[in-house]
């Protein structure tokens, strides 16, 4: 499979910038029409001895922590926090639907949530990746913007040469679509923006979309990227999350390190980031890349095809339970397993249940690994602690009677950058681990 010109796009498939697609469900709040008089803003009042997170910058403000809302704001209207006793704490967006009743942005109480706001908040993101990859070149791909970790909660953007993926999971946010949009295209690369929706993501705030193209050009597909010195295509129409898992960049990298001349297990492969990169980078002996999904062995395939490397890995199409536990009873062994399964945990009240979903897993890995082999467990359910994390793998190491050395601990890639004030901002877990 030969890479085409990442620029070549079909001429049918231009559109006039300004078109977009479901205004109907999205609505539009116009941040040129901000309220900059603080004294004209709907005040939510925060109960007595709850203000303290949200002087901590914590972004959310759930419901269960207003004690009164003066005025009768609207979806997407901009609010004044405060103490129960009228100090200014932040501005924020209302959502009466939803949870989280206000998403925080600003606590400078007179700086308005306006067109200057969210220009320098994005461009301030764009900024930190121009820095972290001097060269916007057509391959790269990497998060622009990142939600909490940006100051802007609810909003995602992914950068795949002159496409941006954006993704929405706040209502509020998603009044603001086009100006936002209208923002983003002022990037000088930027050709076109394709709108991206996950499964449940957006659900608890009623956001109502499909995927579809916003504005400018649709991507071609499939699209051909650059990473760790591998070349990827990748389905940015329907491909998982916004196409690629670029929160793992750093982590594929990392892994292959430790996987000099071994035999690899890699589980949850998707589009084969990690298998490849442990042939490529890490010189394993070979690679067996597990998946229940056709259309990710399809580009994976064409991925290790695309690479040289189709003839040190296998794919398999199964689910990846069932598999480990067919291994297991066939007898064969892994020098190396990588696990890195999709969230297994979407609300707090899920977390006892995906824990034990991470124990059945990984204690199915660690019988396949001979001693002195290698466990990779990833996790990137948000609720799920670090340390709940570490716990589970120690009751994995009691329950199968073997001793797991963890020797790194690691997480998102610097583009996903993390919110000091948002702990659950914090959701990718990597552990690489030794086991005896």
């Amino acid at each position: 499979m030969t890479p085409p010109d990442n620029h070549e796009v079909d001429g049918n498939q231009h559109v006039d910038g300004s078109q977009h697609l479901d205004d109907s469900t999205t609505g539009s709040v116009s941040i040129e029409d901000a309220a900059t008089d603080l004294a004209a803003l709907p005040v939510v009042r925060i109960k007595p001895r709850r203000a303290l997170p949200f002087f901590a910058r914590h972004p959310w403000v759930f419901a269960g922590a207003i004690e009164s809302i003066e005025g009768q704001p609207d979806v997407g209207d901009e609010v004044l926090l405060t103490t129960d006793d009228g100090e200014p704490i932040a501005r924020g967006l209302f959502n009466p639907h939803s949870n989280i009743r206000v998403r925080l942005y600003e606590w400078d109480a007179d700086v308005a949530l306006d067109a200057d706001f969210f220009t320098r908040q994005i461009r301030s993101a764009i900024s930190l990746r121009r820095r972290l990859f001097p060269e916007f070149h057509d391959r790269l791909a990497c998060r622009l913007i990142n939600s909490e970790g940006d100051g802007l909660s609810g909003l995602t953007v992914d950068r795949y040469g002159p496409w941006l993926l954006l993704q929405i999971t706040s209502l509020a946010m998603a009044h603001r679509r086009d100006d936002i949009v209208r923002i983003l295209q002022q990037e000088p690369e930027a050709q076109g923006v394709w709108r991206r929706t996950e499964k449940g993501a957006g659900d608890d705030e009623g956001v109502d979309q499909q995927d579809g193209l916003i504005a400018g050009a649709e991507p071609t597909r499939p699209y051909f990227i650059e990473e760790n010195g591998l070349q990827f295509g990748i389905d940015l129409l329907q491909g998982q999350k916004t196409g690629y898992y670029l929160d793992q960049r750093d982590n594929r990298l990392a892994v292959s390190r430790y996987l000099d001349g071994l035999r690899v297990l890699d589980a949850f492969c998707y589009s084969g980031g990690f298998g490849l990169t442990a042939l490529r980078r890490g010189n394993a002996a070979n690679v067996l890349a597990i998946d229940s999904s056709e259309p990710a062995l399809d580009l994976a395939r064409n991925n290790a095809e695309l690479n040289g490397l189709g003839s040190r890995i296998e794919f398999q199409r199964e689910n990846v339970y069932q598999a480990l536990e067919r291994l297991q009873s066939e007898g064969r062994q892994f020098e190396a397993v990588i696990l890195d399964p999709p969230k297994l945990a979407r609300h707090r009240s899920g977390v006892a249940q995906a824990i034990k979903g991470y124990h059945s897993l990984n204690r199915l890995a660690v019988e396949l690994i001979p001693p002195g082999g290698l466990l990779i467990s990833c996790s990137c359910s948000g609720h799920v602690s670090r340390d709940q994390f570490a716990e589970m793998l120690g009751s994995v190491g009691m329950r199968t009677r073997r001793s797991i050395q963890i020797l790194e601990q690691r997480g998102h890639a610097a583009d996903h950058p993390i919110s000091a004030h948002c702990p659950e901002s914090n959701y990718l877990k990597c552990f690489i681990c030794r086991v005896l």
